[in-house]
């Protein structure tokens, strides 16, 4: 962290969000990040500061910032697709397929049922993933060492999971318009319910060492309370939402993929804090291996993509003993498919809160327009009122209990 002398050039365009003492000189600014390990990327934190408390908490964006959206309008629908895993690094199935869904939504696709169950399954596999990362961190910037060794020890479990499907362990896009690129490999049905059967006693073993510890209690309780009238005013959603007593998940709201054929539960508190976020965020994967077991359950058998061609490549098998799919998968592959002039919005419940993406065709074989509302980008707006006469130590727990991915906010 830095300090510094305030000047006029440095307050000009924040003056209006910096206290009269700041400008007067009788209280301190200070610098956290942009490279400050604990801000989980590069965020810079403008504090305003009289002694060790919190005053004024100023986020400062844009130094990831990769012009993905602009760039996503220079390439065809499918080409597009790609560049969605580079958003929320850590929910990159789940940035898949809202892109796909909105996609869908555009020309009216159809998802064959086994592609939607494994939908279902991935997305919720990654939602665990990202938690496991984000209770890692969380943890270790409290200076809780094992329990970032543990979630990281199952979350390579997950992302072998994820690499028997795609080919790669973060970033595969297996998830396509209409259904998934290629169906699951035999030992998938195997792995998954491994996972299953040995997960639940490593939560409870992160448990076991957090939700009666006393250090973590003393830096989480009571800390960063965020009412329901401000959460709902700020438009935040997710686990920091639902800790604040509001029961709103877009599975259960507005369900897609077949969610509403899976039983689950939607966990809520009402403490409002940082305690009760890591309490809502620990349900929310045991719900999500509810969902997982039921999907791959009922997972039936048969096609993995829709069989429109209009839109759809043929099956890799068919490229080599039909000229006609050849010429297909080439035309399409190069040129793009036409969807019809209009505007669809798509959103899913990411493991931040709701993801959601715009999508405009004015006729052309790429996007016109393409719009993310991101939830670590709104999450993050309220940090401010989250740090508010805190200690400059309890921010780290406050960047930790938003769970803000800097890949999601700069876009």
């Amino acid at each position: 962290m830095e300090s510094f002398e305030v000047t006029e050039n440095m307050l000009d365009g924040i003056s209006h969000l910096v206290s009269e003492q700041a400008i007067k000189g009788e209280t301190v600014l200070l610098n956290m990040g942009p490279q400050h390990p604990s801000t989980h990327g590069v965020l810079r934190l403008l504090l305003e500061l009289d002694g060790e408390q919190v005053i004024n908490c100023i986020p400062d964006i844009g130094f990831l910032h990769t012009g993905i959206e602009k760039n996503m309008e220079a390439k065809t629908y499918e080409k597009a697709a790609v560049m969605t895993d580079r958003l929320d690094y850590l929910n990159t199935v789940g940035n898949n397929l809202v892109y796909c869904l909105a996609i869908e939504k555009l020309i009216d696709l159809d998802v064959p049922p086994r592609a939607q169950a494994l939908r279902v399954i991935l997305v919720e596999l990654q939602r665990i993933a990202s938690h496991l990362v984000w209770l890692g961190t969380h943890a270790l910037d409290l200076a809780a060492m094992s329990v970032f060794l543990y979630c990281f020890r199952e979350r390579e479990l997950i992302l072998d999971i994820l690499e028997m499907v795609g080919g790669q362990r973060m970033m595969a896009t297996c998830i396509r318009p209409g259904g998934l690129w290629r169906d699951v490999p035999p030992a998938f049905d195997e792995t998954v319910r491994y996972f299953l059967k040995v997960f639940p006693a490593r939560i409870k073993e992160y448990e076991d060492m957090l939700t009666k510890n006393p250090l973590f209690l003393e830096r989480t309780k009571k800390i960063g309370i965020l009412s329901k009238e401000d959460a709902i005013r700020w438009g935040i959603t997710g686990p920091i939402l639902r800790a604040s007593g509001v029961a709103h998940d877009l599975r259960k709201v507005k369900p897609y993929s077949g969610y509403e054929q899976y039983d689950f539960e939607i966990p809520t508190h009402t403490d409002s804090d940082t305690y009760a976020r890591y309490l809502v965020r620990m349900e929310e994967m045991r719900q999500s291996l509810r969902i997982i077991q039921q999907a791959l359950d009922t997972c039936p058998e048969g096609a993995v993509r829709s069989n429109d061609r209009k839109y759809v490549p043929p099956p890799r098998a068919e490229i080599g003993v039909s000229m006609e799919a050849l010429i297909h998968h080439f035309k399409l592959w190069t040129e793009g498919f036409i969807p019809p002039k209009g505007a669809v919005y798509a959103a899913v419940e990411s493991p931040r809160g709701e993801l959601g993406v715009y999508l405009e065709s004015d006729g052309s074989p790429k996007p016109y327009r393409v719009h993310w509302r991101t939830p670590s980008f709104v999450n993050l707006q309220v940090l401010p009122l989250l740090a508010k006469g805190h200690l400059v130590a309890d921010l780290v727990a406050l960047i930790g209990t938003v769970d803000v991915v800097l890949g999601d906010v700069d876009r």
